[in-house]
C-alpha cells in the first residue's frame, strides 16, 4: 500500500503539467484570475468606485476631453470610416474574384439568358 502511494505522489507533477498544458485549464485560470482582480476592485471593501460623484466627476472629465479634442476625434472618425469602406471594397473585389475563378469556364460557356419577352 506504501509503495502504491508513493508511486502516485512521484507522478503527480508530470499529471498536473499535462493537466495545465490543456487550453480549458489555461482559460479557466485566467477567468478566475479576472474574477479575483474585479472583486478585488469592486468589493466591499472599495465603496469609492460605487460613489456617484465618482461617476459624475468621470462624465465630467469626459465631457471636457470630448470638447476639447472634438475636431480631432472627427477627423480620426472620418479618417477610419474611408479606410472601412475602402476595406469592404476590397473584400468584395476580391469575393468576387473567387466567385468567378470558382465557377471557371463553365460560367463563361453558357450562353446568356434570352431576354423576357414583354407582351
Amino acid at each position: 500500500m506504501n509503495t502504491a502511494m508513493t508511486e502516485a505522489a512521484r507522478q503527480m507533477p508530470q499529471m498536473m503539467g499535462n493537466m495545465m498544458a490543456h487550453p480549458m485549464a489555461t482559460g479557466s485560470m485566467m477567468a478566475v484570475g479576472g474574477y479575483a482582480a474585479g472583486k478585488g476592485l469592486l468589493g466591499a471593501g472599495t465603496s469609492l468606485l460605487r460613489n456617484p460623484l465618482v461617476f459624475l466627476a468621470a462624465g465630467v472629465a469626459a465631457g471636457y476631453l470630448l470638447f476639447k479634442y472634438e475636431k480631432e476625434i472627427l477627423q480620426t472618425v472620418s479618417k477610419l470610416t474611408g479606410i472601412g469602406k475602402d476595406f469592404v471594397a476590397h473584400q468584395k473585389e476580391n469575393l468576387d474574384d473567387l466567385l468567378a475563378e470558382a465557377q471557371g469556364p463553365a460560367a463563361e460557356a453558357a450562353p446568356p439568358a434570352a431576354p423576357p419577352t414583354q407582351g
